[in-house]
């Protein structure tokens, strides 16, 4: 048998006494820091590049800011922003003027108000919905009866079209609101710009997808 598959999330050590945690921490068998040096060495390459050494910089003091107590230790630190904040602050610690806003129909208020919240902070935006080209559902082979308006026409989802109008406009840091599973996938494969994603679409859950996990022993025990 070959190696087994690495597996983070099923760690039975407690985070502080992990391997990735602190020197000579502890590690099962499926450790991905024993059991794949060559991809952290690839890693630790890649950040020898200007660009993506000061994305990898700023990313982490991001991370640390989003948190108050630090000076009172580790235990007592909790968080004081939002994601929204922090992506704001995060594209203006990397000096972006153009951002990308690639959101869905379904999210349309949503958007306008991130918009302006972009453009108040003095970012140049470009929006671009995810039915830009009403391209008809058939042209991808999409039956009749598998639409959501059965009947009638119905564009399909576009989100390579979405990338490329950003690829297009030269965005420097793109933001996805609400692209559906599979759709938020092309989308960020077919982007020139990195890529964050400020909503998770889920339409039953208003768009928090880990309201289902969070209750996966009671209300949605189903899904085991």
């Amino acid at each position: 048998m070959g190696q087994e598959l690495a597996g983070c999330a099923r760690c039975p050590i407690q985070t502080k006494d992990r391997l990735c945690q602190t020197e000579n921490g502890k590690s099962p068998s499926f450790c991905p820091t024993n059991n794949y040096p060559a991809a952290v060495d690839a890693a630790a390459e890649e950040l020898k590049k200007p660009e993506i050494l000061e994305f990898a910089r700023q990313a982490s003091i991001q991370e640390a800011e989003g948190y108050a107590n630090k000076e009172i230790g580790y235990e007592q630190v909790k968080p004081i922003k939002p994601r929204i904040q922090e992506t704001i602050e995060f594209a203006q610690r990397m000096k972006y003027k153009r951002l990308g806003l690639a959101f869905c129909l379904g999210l349309r208020p949503e958007a306008k108000i991130v918009e302006k919240l972009f453009a108040s902070q003095g970012f140049d935006v470009v929006s671009a919905l995810c039915k830009m080209g009403r391209t008809p559902k058939e042209d991808i082979g999409v039956r009749d009866d598998q639409k959501i308006n059965i009947g009638c026409f119905e564009s399909m989802c576009n989100p390579i079209a979405q990338a490329y109008v950003m690829n297009e406009e030269k965005t420097e840091f793109n933001i996805v609101i609400g692209l559906c599973v599979g759709h938020d996938s092309l989308f960020l494969k077919y982007a020139d710009a990195p890529c964050t994603v400020l909503a998770a679409k889920d339409r039953l859950l208003g768009h928090n997808p880990l309201a289902a996990v969070y209750t996966i022993d009671t209300y949605y025990r189903s899904l085991k």
